[in-house]
């Protein structure tokens, strides 16, 4: 069987080998509450939610080649009569799904499979509004067999998101695996050119753009039901498309309806050696009546506002929602915090000025200077980073501005704009 080298303690799985989960607790008559699935180049998941814990087996059989998933303690539902219609034709992994009741206590899941997968099956306890999860990540299975189609970045990042669940990608993007995804660590970081204009490099500007939440994790939904995901995704497109214009190498930490995890974008960005890493959100708020666009950067100490820290722990909360296995590696599940961070977050409070200003054109702003608090997905330690909260999502008339392409330009032109003054103003370049 090919080598697995793609997400997270994965196995070599010959034909018809068993792999067992014992959950914490037997959950006997479970019910399947929802079934997602959310297709992807990069992997394919299928969520299975539960009234309670379910045990399950899964195993591959070749010839055809299948992925079978058994769930103990449930029994056929609709729910699970409608798997089957939740397949998409453009899936890069699924062919069909079908399921049948094996047993009294059994209902077992065949996924027949377009191309060899390197599967990850898990469960996550509840959180948020959801329930019990049962998780079957279907990644691709061995170096080379990418689709053509994809870009260079996204095999990176697919490699980094093996490296993550495998505990060897920390919350600030350091890591320590093969030469191939190697990130300096925060002491290795690269040394920094003396202050120059844009206009006096021999290099492109290198700009990662992180639209937020993703696949599983839709972040905030407005009353309308307008979801925070599918907004910025929309923005970031935008906002790529200007910077590039303007004579910038841009990449993003996705650019599809699927879910990152927090470590992983950051590492991304360190991995393509970032000079900017700009996150762009829609905010939310318990009272409907808030509103305004904010610029963050990340706080080497407490949050300078209340605001910021309830904003900061919603958007760290990503990888519970969004859906993350856990390795029982301490690197992984704690927050690093370096304080070598200190002139990068000097640098992250310049830019986001500059883009707060801008931004400012366009909507009323949140409050007037760029706020701060431990944002997870800001803590590359050695590149500037803002998160940008555009609009309030909760609120219904900057839900309907966010729902209007023209609007989403504005947002995507002021945060250029704020880029472009940040290099004009002398900033600090690494070198490469």
């Amino acid at each position: 069987m090919p080598l697995m080298t793609r997400r997270g303690m994965l196995q070599t799985l010959s034909a018809g080998a068993l792999v067992s989960v014992t959950p914490l607790a037997f959950a006997n008559n479970a019910q399947i509450t929802a079934a997602r699935i959310w297709p992807s180049d990069l992997y394919t998941r299928m969520t299975l939610e539960a009234s309670a814990a379910v045990p399950f087996k899964y195993f591959v059989l070749d010839n055809p080649r299948r992925l079978v998933v058994d769930m103990q303690g449930v029994s056929i539902n609709e729910v699970m009569k409608s798997v089957p219609s939740k397949v998409l034709a453009r899936d890069p992994y699924i062919n069909q799904i079908r399921v049948g009741q094996f047993d009294q206590s059994t209902v077992r899941i065949v996924v027949d499979l377009k191309r060899n997968i390197s599967p990850q099956v898990f469960s996550l306890l509840p959180v948020a509004e959801y329930k019990h999860r049962l998780v079957i990540d279907l990644f691709p299975a061995g170096q080379g067999s990418a689709p053509a189609v994809q870009a260079e970045e996204e095999d990176a990042l697919m490699a980094l998101l093996n490296d993550y669940s495998k505990g060897k990608v920390s919350k600030d993007g350091s890591t320590t695996v093969t030469a191939q995804t190697t990130i300096p660590k925060p002491e290795e970081a690269r040394p920094k050119a003396t202050p120059q204009n844009k206009s006096n490099i021999n290099r492109k500007v290198v700009v990662v753009i992180d639209p937020g939440h993703g696949g599983e994790d839709p972040g905030a939904i407005g009353p309308n039901g307008l979801k925070e995901k599918n907004v910025v995704l929309a923005i970031s497109r935008d906002l790529k498309k200007k910077l590039d214009a303007a004579g910038y190498k841009t990449h993003m930490t996705r650019n599809q309806d699927v879910f990152i995890p927090l470590g992983v974008r950051v590492a991304t960005a360190r991995k393509l050696q970032a000079d900017l890493f700009i996150s762009v959100h829609a905010d939310a708020f318990t009272s409907p009546s808030a509103r305004g666009t904010g610029v963050y950067a990340l706080s080497t100490s407490g949050a300078t506002s209340a605001q910021a820290k309830f904003l900061a722990d919603s958007q760290n909360a990503a990888d519970l929602i969004g859906g993350v296995k856990k390795v029982g590696n301490a690197n992984v599940d704690r927050a690093i915090l370096d304080m070598t961070q200190t002139a990068t977050v000097r640098d992250s409070l310049v830019l986001g000025r500059h883009v707060l200003n801008a931004l400012g054109n366009i909507n009323k702003l949140h409050k007037g200077q760029v706020d701060q608090a431990g944002f997870a997905v800001l803590k590359a330690p050695d590149i500037p980073s803002i998160l940008v909260e555009t609009a309030f999502i909760s609120n219904p008339e900057e839900e309907r501005l966010l729902a209007g392409t023209a609007f989403r330009g504005k947002v995507a032109d002021a945060i250029s704009a704020g880029v472009k003054r940040y290099f004009a103003g002398g900033a600090v370049l690494a070198q490469r």
